[in-house]
Formats: C-alpha cells, structure tokens, sequence
C-alpha cells in the first residue's frame, strides 16, 4: 500500500476512534449502574466514584442551564433573587458552604450528607416536571431538562448508595431527608408568587447540585486516591 494509502487509513482509525469516544461520553450519564435484570451486580468502588462524579457534574449543568433560561424568560425586573437567602428546603441539614468546610468532615459524614440532600430533591423533582408540564407555553428547553435532572438524580442517589455500601459495608444508614413543602405555592394563581415559588426551586436546586458535585470531587479525591489528587 502507497503512502497515500495507508494516510488516509490512518486518518479513518482515528475519526472511528473519536466517534466512539463522543458516543461513550454521551451516554455514560444515562447508562445504569448494572445491566437490566443482573442479580448481584459488582462495580469496583473507583468505577462507581467516577460515575457519580460525572453524573453530579452533569446535573449541575443542567440545573445552571434551566436557571438562567428560567430567570431570562420569566423573572426579569421582579427582584427575586432578594428573596432567596436561606430558603431552601434543605437549609435544615448542616451542609458545608466550601470546599475547606467539607475537608473538616470526615468521609462517613460527608458520604451521608449526600445522601440525605439527594433524597431530599426526590419529591420536589418530581412536582417541578409534574408543575412545568402544566405551564401555558412551557419551553421545551426547561422541561426537558427537569426530566432529565428528575431521571439523572435517581441514578446518583441509586450509585451512592452502592457506594456507601462498599465503603462502609454492613452498616445501614437511616433515610433522613429534609422534607420538601413547597407544592401549594408552585400551584398559586397569582402568577407572581407562583414564579417566585419556580424561581426559587431552581435557585435551590443549582446551589444544592454545585454543593454535591463539589463534595464528590473531594469524597472520590480522599477515598480512591489517598488525597493525593
């Protein structure tokens, strides 16, 4: 073979390469952790921390995408980000604001805390697809990612959960969650209060996903690595 011909057959190895490349980083968040119907799956622990690692970082991004296209549409001039301070329903668990107040807890603490706030956004997830359906005109581009952030958020807590059960085997840890009572303002017919109420939720939502996908960047850096990340 001339030298033209083996160019162009390299040049075509390396585009299937990198086609196959794209394909698995767009389908690794929607992947499940074990095949369908796979009794007594085993994932190593480095696996399932770089999973959940990817998978946080997608939702936060999601989750900043829906905001600003929530906050362009629908909240300009209405002075709604005065109104958010400390009104998260997860304000009630004690999570670190940083990166340097989740070094001082350790790895058990921090592995738990994740669990209750991914819990915690089960049933508001749920209501915010169920809410946005209902909306007149809702854009595409919000409830699309709703749906996506509701079915990713179920995948992360369902890998956490093998996680803190390989990390601390046998110990059952106890589902507490903060609890979500936001429905009835989401439903309000004035519209003001009713956007705020969406507002707020999505606001809540960025903060909450930037805290986990910050906090399992660390957990997986301190457990799989030593710290020497």
């Amino acid at each position: 073979m001339d030298n033209k011909g083996l160019s162009l057959k390299g040049s075509l190895l390396l585009l299937l390469l990198l086609v196959s490349n794209l394909l698995h980083c767009k389908s690794v968040a929607s992947l499940p952790i074990c095949p369908s119907g796979a009794v007594n799956c085993q994932v190593s622990l480095r696996d399932l921390f770089d999973r959940a690692v990817i998978l946080s970082h997608y939702i936060h991004n999601l989750s900043a995408e829906m905001f600003n296209e929530f906050d362009k549409r629908y909240a300009q001039g209405r002075g709604f980000i005065t109104k958010t301070i400390n009104s998260c329903h997860t304000s009630s668990l004690s999570t670190p604001e940083d990166k340097e107040q989740a070094q001082q807890i350790n790895h058990e603490d921090l592995l738990n805390l994740v669990l209750r706030v991914l819990r915690s956004w089960n049933d508001p997830l749920y209501h915010l697809v169920t809410e946005v359906r209902g909306m007149q005109e809702a854009p595409d581009a919000i409830l699309s990612r709703a749906i996506e952030i509701e079915e990713q958020n179920k995948q992360l807590l369902e890998g956490m959960e093998k996680i803190v059960g390989q990390v601390h085997p046998g110990v059952k840890e106890n589902e507490v969650y903060s609890v979500w009572s936001g429905l009835p303002s989401l439903q309000m017919a004035d519209e003001d209060t009713r956007l705020f109420a969406f507002y707020n939720l999505l606001h809540c939502l960025r903060r909450d996903s930037h805290k986990i996908d910050n906090y399992l960047k660390l957990l997986k850096c301190r457990i799989i690595y030593n710290s020497n990340c």
